[in-house]
């Protein structure tokens, strides 16, 4: 993700929509690929507990997609999801992440910005998640 390699400002909307703008199926993979090191560093940030379980969801939902179990998505959504990932795994933050109650502000910019976009879709999967688990009678 090129655009990530360059940071001046504190990221917001338009800057995380050209990001997704520019994902493409490769960095689905990376995120995928990197899913143990994202999940811990989101696990120990001090994210809220209600950010941590999105991020769960979002890489069960981006692994169905690309086991191709689940296609009713939008470009887009998985885009945006990938986006929101790989950001925060980037170790070099316009905030440090190792300051301790500011280190983490741009990753929840982020984070927040693509979770309002895809809310809709994160629903739909969880509710396709939950038909597919029920026990059938």
């Amino acid at each position: 993700m090129r655009l990530f390699r360059k940071k001046t400002s504190l990221p917001d909307e338009e800057y995380t929509l050209d990001a997704v703008e520019q994902t493409s199926i490769e960095d689905v993979d990376e995120a995928i690929e990197k899913e143990e090191s994202i999940s811990a560093k989101i696990a120990h940030s001090g994210f809220l507990k209600k950010q941590v379980k999105v991020a769960q969801i979002m890489f069960m939902m981006i692994k169905d997609f690309r086991k191709g179990v689940y296609n009713n998505i939008p470009w887009f959504t998985i885009a945006a999801i990938t986006t929101a990932l790989l950001y925060i795994f980037m170790p070099l933050d316009l905030i440090p992440d190792f300051i301790p109650g500011l280190g983490f502000i741009d990753d929840l910019t982020v984070i927040s910005f693509v979770t309002g976009w895809i809310e809709t879709d994160l629903h739909k999967y969880l509710d396709w998640k939950l038909k597919e688990n029920s026990p059938t009678e």
